[in-house]
């Protein structure tokens, strides 16, 4: 009996998942990549091809949400909260929690092109139609997102080593960057379920909140 009282408990488990470098894009990369998709989004307004648009909004999503691939394949056009007094992406995310994903100025207004550019094409824009539809209307798989992002990838000229999920990693660590180290709202924003996870991006905890999304990307 005194044997098994006085037997040491296992030690717990160390939070081993580590974010470098590598799983993140840098600036020189995002500009990049935006300036191939601004190029191919005038393309596709001139010869009406609506997969450049869409492909162009999927990489703005990524860099300034930082959702999942999974969540932003499964938007609706009524998870944009965009009128005069909100800004801000409402979903169900990781675990089935709703979560509500704070946007900047700049890309709400992208947000608002993006549904313009969707019925100027003919598209649906009403509360239940998917956001990033396929050229038949509907719900786009993961699997096509990270093709399209491959594509926008090779030419930029980009290594070819990131995944669409990439595009998560480096807006969590420039929103840090922007926020003087604000893991709790970074945490809020990415949905994660413990700050462990947040803190795999560095830093120290500071509160600068939504004046941060401003200076994403300067």
């Amino acid at each position: 009996m005194k044997s098994e009282l006085f037997k040491k408990k296992g030690k717990k488990k160390s939070f081993g998942w580590v974010i470098d470098e590598s799983k993140c894009l840098s600036i020189n990369e995002v500009k990049k990549l935006r300036y191939v998709c601004n190029e191919d989004r005038n393309i596709g307004m001139g010869k009406r091809r609506f997969s450049l648009l869409r492909n162009w909004f999927m990489l703005e999503l990524g860099l300034e949400a930082g959702l999942r691939v999974q969540e932003m394949a499964a938007l609706r056009c009524s998870s944009l909260l965009i009128d005069t007094k909100r800004s801000s992406i409402v979903l169900i995310g990781k675990g089935n929690k709703k979560r509500a994903v704070w946007i900047n100025s700049k890309f709400k207004k992208t947000c608002e092109l993006f549904l313009k550019y969707k019925k100027d094409f003919g598209y649906s824009i009403n509360a239940e139609d998917f956001l990033l539809n396929n050229l038949k209307g509907e719900m786009i798989t993961k699997r096509a997102l990270q093709k399209f992002f491959g594509n926008i990838v090779r030419k930029a000229n980009v290594s070819r080593r990131y995944s669409i999920h990439c595009l998560r990693h480096t807006y969590a660590t420039f929103l840090l960057d922007a926020s003087n180290n604000n893991y709790r709202f970074v945490q809020k924003q990415l949905g994660h379920s413990s700050i462990r996870t947040t803190q795999t991006y560095a830093g120290v905890i500071d509160s600068k909140g939504r004046k941060a999304l401003e200076k994403l990307y300067e």
